[in-house]
């Protein structure tokens, strides 16, 4: 296949996946998000997956990140992705 293929599939999952995600996340009070959390950390282990479990405790129960603004990161990781793909051919 050519990246020309795969561009649009690519592209689909990181829309499709950020929505999905989203819905799930959507917290209307600080009690929500402390639900959330408190249902993760009893099913992770912080030595399995310490970089996880950083993520949980200290940016999202802290509110000081925003999951919107992870559109835009991830997909202009996957556009340079493929235009690097597009650069070698």
């Amino acid at each position: 296949m050519t990246p020309a293929s795969h561009a649009p599939s690519a592209i689909d999952a990181c829309v499709h996946g950020f929505v999905l995600t989203e819905i799930n996340l959507s917290f209307g009070t600080d009690a929500g998000v402390e639900e959330f959390v408190g249902e993760i950390q009893d099913q992770l282990s912080p030595d399995a997956r310490p970089h996880l479990a950083e993520l949980i405790t200290e940016h999202v129960m802290h509110r000081d990140c925003s999951y919107a603004d992870e559109f835009g990161y991830g997909l202009d990781l996957i556009l340079d992705s493929l235009e690097s793909c597009l650069a070698k051919r």
